[in-house]
């Protein structure tokens, strides 16, 4: 986990009741400016973005609603949320890590409470 930087990768998601595992592209932001940043001023999102370190997000002024996963140091997923544009998330004492994606989206890769993720870094 440590030694992400801002860039691309992919995340590996591992459903927690088996079944074969999801490969999806993945932003990372990992500085202070790119976690504020996050997905303002965008009309859609392929893949996900993570948001690391983070413990709660918020969706004022964002244009589309989002899947919100909350990840722990570990990134199992702690709670799976889908929020609309205007909205203030509440942190989570067990977060580590959030995921952004688009609504809908994280049900598709099977992504609940209890699953865990991989993150691939992209190499420099």
């Amino acid at each position: 986990m440590a030694g992400w930087r801002n860039g691309r990768g992919r995340l590996v998601v591992r459903p927690s009741g088996g079944g074969a595992a999801v490969t999806v592209p993945l932003e990372m932001a990992t500085s202070y400016r790119a976690r504020t940043r996050g997905l303002l001023g965008r009309d859609s999102l392929a893949g996900a973005m993570l948001l690391s370190p983070a413990s709660s997000v918020h969706t004022f002024r964002m244009r589309f609603p989002i899947d919100v996963a909350y990840l722990d140091r570990g990134l199992t997923v702690l709670a799976v949320h889908t929020m609309k544009p205007g909205r203030l998330g509440r942190p989570r004492l067990r977060a580590r890590h959030v995921l952004e994606a688009e609504a809908g989206a994280m049900a598709g890769w099977g992504l609940v409470a209890g699953a865990r993720v991989e993150v691939e870094g992209e190499p420099a």
